[in-house]
């Protein structure tokens, strides 16, 4: 065998296809880590080196592939509105880096799409962040019981002893209290699909659960709220008979908007009863200050950038006038409207609207409860983002292509075309070629 044909079958294997899975999702998990460790640049250059490997794998499985199925319109859409976001930007080499994390993440998650299937992807997953949130734990001990004194370098407090925070090695609590629930959805699929055994599946449910307390993160509770009422509107629809299943999803769509309604008009107390005064206080300051600069650009925005670059207008005075640190608008919503403006939020909501109803109804009506997974964390990324911009940077936005990429490729336009010019049957079946 030649060089280039060994090449070529090792790219297109699915040995292959499963260790680059879960090195880009290691990667992604750990930017943080590999961040503190090394440098921008080195985390800049893993994801670059993947997202080529990414262009690699399409390129040999292109036979494979469907040009109309290959990504989301809505992303396509807002990937573009970002990079011309270069034209009104007042650091245009700013933009174009940022420009380029953002299109790296989309690649990788693209490629992960392509070449495994769901019940690979939670696989993958679960391993991932199994090892990572075992890693956080024997840190916090480390750190906080067995040395009594906090690792710097690694953004841990060693406030375990005193009951949390803890941060593990993502950070801040709030992104450790966001993937802890992201590996409590992907453990409980687990375990239901009996893709790990029962000892495995409840080791795994108990430490994701126990570091999602110790975080101490209040949106932990908010959104484990808004995980437990969907998995429950998803189990009654997956248990209704197919001739009543419209009036029920229209039964509970109108109890959530009631909910939402309630939760607004009692949002005081419930923010009290978080103890979230501190935290949602300092946000409402945030918010209302950047209303004024969205008023001055509410079509384009100030150009992308994706975390908050210093000495940039209008990011910079922000802080200033506030007189703190903020890296981020702390809501992904603000940060698109502010960054790129209502052009910008409306193809980001179609995006993420399109995929939850998308994934929604193919959970809704297919056996394997494997595919709740992509709804489910969809709603932890909707909810999240309304308390921090996680999901336009890093792993959050990766999973978040992810995701849309999922659900259009199970129940989509694209497919009946795709049908069509094959003569194929179109069913709600394919999930794309796999390896």
């Amino acid at each position: 065998m030649t060089p280039r044909r060994y090449v070529v079958s090792l790219l297109g294997s699915a040995a292959f296809a499963r260790a680059y899975t879960l090195t880009a999702l290691t990667a992604a998990f750990t930017s943080f880590l590999i961040e503190r460790m090394m440098s921008p640049v080195s985390l800049a250059t893993i994801i670059a080196a993947l997202a080529l490997l990414g262009v690699a794998v399409l390129a040999v499985r292109r036979d494979e592939l469907s040009v109309l199925r290959f990504a989301p319109t809505s992303l396509l859409g807002f990937l573009l509105l970002t990079l011309l976001s270069t034209l009104w930007s007042s650091d245009r080499g700013g933009t174009v880096a940022g420009w380029i994390t953002l299109f790296g993440y989309a690649l990788i998650a693209i490629t992960i799409g392509h070449v495994r299937d769901t019940l690979q992807t939670v696989r993958a997953i679960g391993d991932t962040l199994r090892v990572l949130l075992t890693v956080s734990l024997a840190l916090e001990i480390l750190s906080g019981i067995l040395l009594d004194t906090p690792f710097t370098a690694l953004g841990i407090q060693g406030a375990l002893a005193t009951g949390g925070p803890i941060q593990g090695v993502f950070g801040t609590r709030n992104m450790l209290g966001f993937i802890a629930v992201v590996a409590l959805i992907t453990f409980v699929i687990e375990w239901r699909t009996q893709s790990i055994g029962r000892v495995a599946g409840t080791l795994s449910i108990a430490l994701g659960g126990f570091l999602a307390l110790l975080s101490a993160s209040p949106t932990v509770v908010v959104l484990a709220a808004a995980v437990g009422v969907a998995t429950t509107a998803l189990t009654i629809v997956r248990h209704t008979p197919p001739h009543r299943r419209s009036a029920v999803q229209a039964g509970l769509g109108a109890l959530v908007v009631a909910g939402l309604v309630v939760a607004f008009a009692l949002r005081h107390q419930i923010i009290r009863l978080l103890d979230a005064g501190s935290d949602f206080s300092t946000r409402a300051d945030l918010w209302n200050l950047l209303l004024d600069f969205i008023s001055e650009r509410p079509i384009t925005g100030y150009g992308w950038f994706g975390p908050w670059p210093r000495g940039e207008y209008p990011f910079t005075y922000v802080n200033f006038q506030l007189s703190d640190h903020h890296q981020s608008a702390l809501n992904a919503y603000f940060d698109t409207l502010l960054q790129v403006g209502w052009a910008g939020l409306a193809l980001f909501l179609v995006l993420g609207g399109v995929a939850v109803v998308r994934s929604w109804l193919v959970a809704s009506v297919r056996r394997s409860v494997v595919y709740a997974w992509t709804p489910l964390v969809l709603v932890t990324l909707g909810v999240e983002s309304m308390f921090e911009s996680f999901t336009l940077t890093g792993i959050g936005w990766l999973l978040f292509v992810l995701c849309a990429l999922r659900a259009g490729q199970t129940r989509s336009w694209r497919e009946s075309i795709d049908a069509a010019q094959t003569g194929a049957i179109s069913t709600l079946g394919p999930e794309g070629p796999r390896g």
